[in-house]
């Protein structure tokens, strides 16, 4: 507990101060303090076994839509670092497998750090994503002229039917849920490496905090993790949770779930379609330009007239800047019709539920090397099946 109130007020610097290229930062400092933290909502003094938990409706004749997507991984982990290329200079901010819209802000915050050293004033941004949007945003908070080149822009789709969507730009069809999931593989890092991602965490952490609200879509919601074995302490997600509000393990009789154990957390869920949209208004509105452009190789980047590059490509840096480590890992959600009354998220071994907006969404795939963009269909019954049987079997 100790560890966790340090992570959750410990300070990095003001929020004023963040991006200014300050040489030391300390891998155990928290999250950046400001007068106007927004904080998590504190515990409510009602038993948690009073909690009210809606069913979803989890039928198949409820689907709206499902999407598909694929994640840019690379198991020794995300890059951001800078390399010169021709008269250019490039600074690499790519490669973040399921974790880039939980990432995007701590990733780019340390890839504006780079693009200070240039000394330059003009940027070109590769990709309009969530990495691509939350760097051109930090480097117009210096004032510095941006502009961003990307196939594709937010919220583009192609549609091949009436319910499903293939999305290219894989931001769009991020799950939503604060958590840097399929970052990369334990073993195959560098220390350098994991002190990038641990500064990229609690950056991002506390960037998204000033976001909450219904203008970019983002909030705090309970999860709920289950299992049918104990869990394991210090796990992977440690890290992670340090910095959580309302992290407790569950009794039997303080949830409705059907399983032996119940891990409760609090996060942030961010809204895709709000978010996106929202980050490129703000980009227009400090005067950004947007070119639509897709680049064949690295030729077409050094025709640019920007003089430094951000590369936030994702998936499309494998090709254009000939890294080899790239691998897709092909993900798709089920969307189901809205229900306001559903306010927690469910993670059951593979399968995931959040609640949005724009409908329940379903998950839990992971095909790893498949870059096809058409749905599996026996991957779909299996995610439906299992929710089903999961809020069937639920209590209440």
């Amino acid at each position: 507990m100790e560890r966790r109130l340090f992570l959750r007020t410990a300070g990095i610097a003001s929020l004023a101060g963040l991006g200014t290229g300050c040489a030391a930062r300390k891998t155990t400092a928290a999250v950046a303090s400001s007068p106007s933290i927004n904080q998590a909502p504190n515990a409510t003094s009602a038993a948690a076994s009073k909690r009210v938990f809606a069913k979803v409706k989890a039928d198949p004749d409820r689907v709206i839509r499902t999407v598909v997507g694929l994640r840019p991984f690379r198991p020794s982990g995300f890059v951001v670092k800078t390399e010169p290329l021709g008269d250019k200079i490039v600074i690499h901010n790519y490669g973040h497998g399921g974790g880039g819209l939980t990432l995007s802000w701590g990733t780019s915050h340390l890839a504006v750090d780079e693009a200070l050293k240039t000394g330059r004033r003009q940027f070109a941004v590769l990709g309009s994503g969530a990495n691509g949007l939350a760097t051109a945003r930090l480097l117009q908070r210096h004032g510095f002229d941006v502009a961003i080149y990307a196939r594709e822009l937010p919220l583009s789709q192609i549609l091949t039917s009436p319910t499903t969507a293939t999305m290219p730009l894989t931001s769009n069809i991020a799950g939503g849920q604060w958590s840097p999931a399929t970052v990369f593989l334990r073993g195959q890092t560098t220390p350098q490496f994991l002190d990038q991602f641990r500064q990229a965490l609690l950056l991002s952490f506390r960037y998204y905090q000033d976001l909450v609200g219904d203008r970019y879509g983002v909030r705090w919601l309970e999860n709920y993790q289950m299992s049918d074995n104990p869990p394991n302490p210090g796990g992977s997600s440690s890290e992670v949770e340090a910095l959580l509000p309302q992290v407790k393990d569950l009794r039997p009789d303080e949830h409705p779930f059907p399983f032996k154990y119940v891990h409760r957390f609090t996060t942030l869920q961010i809204e895709p379609p709000v978010y996106l949209a929202a980050l490129m208004d703000d980009f227009l509105r400090a005067g950004g330009k947007v070119v639509v452009r897709e680049f064949a190789s690295t030729s077409d980047v050094l025709t640019l007239p920007e003089p430094v590059v951000m590369n936030c490509t994702g998936l499309g840096a494998g090709k254009l800047f000939n890294d080899s480590q790239l691998i897709p890992i092909k993900g798709q959600l089920i969307f189901l019709l809205p229900q306001p009354e559903v306010d927690y998220v469910t993670l059951a071994g593979d399968l995931y539920m959040f609640p949005r907006k724009d409908g329940i969404l379903l998950g839990g795939t992971h095909e790893q090397g498949v870059a096809t963009l058409e749905p599996n269909m026996e991957e779909w019954k299996r995610v439906m099946d299992g929710h089903h049987k999961f809020f069937t079997d639920m209590r209440g």
